[in-house]
């Protein structure tokens, strides 16, 4: 990214941080600006602004702040809370989330001759993962049961990590497919022991520096702010140092976050309040990333747009999210309305446009390639859009329905009083 376009950046951070309420009223989020700015002002067709995706550096953004986000997401869940109603969540991820990457794989397959299996793969376990960030009205939303927001939450805050194992693993085998020579190439080989090591320096990491900050704030050798710098290093050492032992430093970062959040003690501080630091810093920095993806990827997608992408990225955004959902809530005791209401809201966000960037640096720009790219960023350029408009709207709608429906049944499930008849004389 060349300096002028840096600079412009920032100052479509800062106009939009200073408009983000005002912007919030017509359901235009932050990703939607920063995409439509980077496809506007960096397009490599009229752009004056120069991006290159496929630099170091771009690639280090993307990576760094996937980490980020993976660790602050593990971290906020709160596991004394989530022990209350865990089969919610839980059969989201166990159930849902397999289900829809392959489905998602089956249905690319099938619609797109050319992919092999293990891009079919990728495309599907790349836009499996969703990104509460795209819904935060419908999060944020006190109104809605917090059952439901909670479940939403911590389903796309641990869907990324758990999906990208399987994502590193398809790049390997569509590495091996096409023949190229680069980092996933070597990874086949190797996927377990570095799956394996991740998990064993996201642990080491995460909790040993929760203790240290415990240890530190009980002895008060940690000046005031210094326990939000703390677990910022915390969350970049994990990553750091995974990639320098060439283990996953995506897994390492979202295995630190959960061990950091349950490893530190309750009496030292709230995990939110000492995660704020490299949230903050993950938020910013997605923006970025935002930017990066209406630069680079959104002209993909339009450059190859077909009718089957179109029709890949309705059924992926509706059906292979939907029919997994329905399936894993079976026997929950939920309406119709509720399950569709989370079946809806699992937009496609950071995550699949970190891994299409990834997919870039792995697997090169064939044409073939360039495909499955686009594949995955048009579904994520209609999910931006659609889930960011929809989200205050259908979740005022949910409101009211559920609302109507108690009004209904109050009558009828109304105890009688010390002065009714149950015989109605």
């Amino acid at each position: 990214m060349s300096e002028p376009a840096f600079a412009v950046l920032l100052l479509l951070v800062l106009a939009w941080a200073v408009t983000s309420r005002l912007l919030a009223r017509f359901n235009i989020t932050g990703a939607i600006v920063l995409a439509v700015a980077g496809y506007v002002l960096a397009n490599p067709s009229w752009g004056p602004l120069l991006v290159d995706v496929e630099t170091p550096a771009v690639h280090l953004l993307a990576e760094v702040t996937l980490a980020l986000l993976l660790f602050s997401d593990a971290a906020r869940v709160n596991v004394s809370q989530l022990r209350r109603d865990v089969a919610f969540p839980a059969r989201l991820l166990g159930i849902g989330l397999p289900l829809s990457i392959v489905l998602g794989s089956l249905l690319a397959a099938l619609l797109f001759d050319d992919l092999s299996w293990g891009l079919a793969g990728f495309v599907g376990a790349t836009l499996a993962p969703t990104d509460a960030a795209l819904s935060a009205q419908v999060i944020n939303d006190k109104r809605i049961p917090l059952r439901l927001r909670r479940a939403l939450n911590v389903e796309s805050g641990l869907n990324d990590g758990i999906a990208t194992p399987i994502v590193v693993f398809m790049l390997a085998v569509a590495a091996m497919e096409v023949g190229t020579t680069g980092h996933g190439a070597s990874a086949s080989g190797g996927a377990l022991v570095d799956l394996v090591l991740g998990v064993v320096v996201g642990i080491v990491v995460g909790a040993g520096s929760a203790r240290m900050i415990a240890m530190a704030s009980r002895r008060r050798w940690i000046i005031p702010g210094g326990r939000r710098v703390a677990t910022l290093a915390a969350a970049l050492a994990s990553f750091a140092v995974a990639v320098a032992l060439d283990s996953n430093g995506f897994i390492a970062a979202f295995v630190a976050g959960i061990a950091f959040g349950a490893a530190l003690p309750e009496d030292v501080a709230d995990v939110e309040e000492i995660g704020e630091l490299p949230e903050l810093v993950g938020e910013v920095m997605a923006l970025g990333v935002w930017f990066l993806f209406g630069a680079a990827l959104v002209p993909v997608a339009l450059d190859h747009v077909s009718w089957s992408m179109l029709a890949y990225a309705f059924l992926s955004l509706t059906v292979v999210r939907m029919l997994p959902v329905a399936v894993a809530l079976m026997g929950m005791g939920l309406d119709g309305r509720t399950v569709a209401f989370v079946g809806w809201f699992g937009p496609r966000g950071l995550a699949s446009v970190v891994f299409a960037i990834l997919a870039v640096e792995e697997l090169g720009e064939s044409e073939v390639i360039r495909q499955s790219i686009a594949i995955v960023a048009l579904t994520v350029l209609l999910s931006v859009v659609a889930h960011g408009v929809s989200a205050g709207p259908l979740g005022r709608r949910y409101v009211e329905s559920e609302s109507e429906d108690e009004a209904v049944e109050a009558p009828r499930t109304r105890r009688l009083g010390p002065h009714d008849n149950p015989d109605g004389a």
